[in-house]
């Protein structure tokens, strides 16, 4: 639960115009999907994922660190680290299995015989989208356990795209889709509050100071 005191304590940190800008953006944020990437070796092309699920909206960023630790390239994040929620998992059934007591059904993007078009996916589920490693693609675990499969129409040569490019157009496709829908797909109040207080935090550069002043004059 969110206190309410405290939030607006921070929120006199901030311009009236950045407090605008955080209800506009969670206006259009979601849950109703997330992303997952298992062992991506490439760090680049984990930070463009995080960027590209901040930029059309997805809260959630799963990480998979079985065989590679991860760190944020914050060139390449441009500031998404501050905004997306990163959840880490040290293996890709801890991180299934997460994802399913919360509700979502597993989407393996891949190209396999039983794979769903992009264009003919089912938005109304709520759905975690995996993607696998640049060379080997998703693990077998994965595909094995998946409740669906996922792949972009391609009618040129080459068979598959760079990971952070195909997530980038499954991203937009399946966000703008759910937008346009009727299904109830966006951050509860609770949610909204909760996101309100974490920018906030990461939008003070003194926090702890802040914080500090906040917590010595309560009675």
């Amino acid at each position: 639960m969110v206190d309410l005191d405290y939030l607006k304590y921070l929120e006199e940190f901030l311009t009236d115009n950045r407090k605008e800008r955080f209800l506009q953006v969670l206006e259009n944020r979601t849950n109703h999907f997330t992303i997952a990437m298992e062992d991506v070796y490439q760090l680049h092309n984990t930070s463009a994922v995080m960027r590209s699920c901040e930029v059309f909206g997805i809260q959630e960023l799963n990480v998979v660190e079985q065989k590679f630790g991860k760190r944020i390239d914050t060139e390449i994040a441009m500031g998404a680290q501050k905004w997306v929620d990163i959840n880490r998992f040290n293996s890709m059934q801890n991180c299934m299995d997460s994802l399913r007591q919360k509700g979502y059904q597993i989407i393996a993007t891949t190209p396999h015989n039983d794979s769903c078009m992009l264009h003919e996916f089912d938005i109304t589920k709520r759905s975690a989208i995996f993607f696998g490693t640049e060379k080997e693609g998703l693990s077998p675990e994965v595909i094995a356990q998946a409740d669906g499969y996922l792949k972009i129409p391609m009618v040129g040569f080459t068979e598959s795209l760079n990971i952070s490019v195909s997530a980038a157009i499954i991203i937009q496709d399946i966000t703008t889709r759910l937008r346009q829908s009727n299904l109830n797909w966006k951050l509860t109040a609770d949610e909204i509050l909760e996101k309100r207080l974490a920018w906030a935090k990461n939008s003070i550069k003194d926090i702890k100071r802040i914080e500090a002043r906040y917590y010595a004059n309560q009675p």
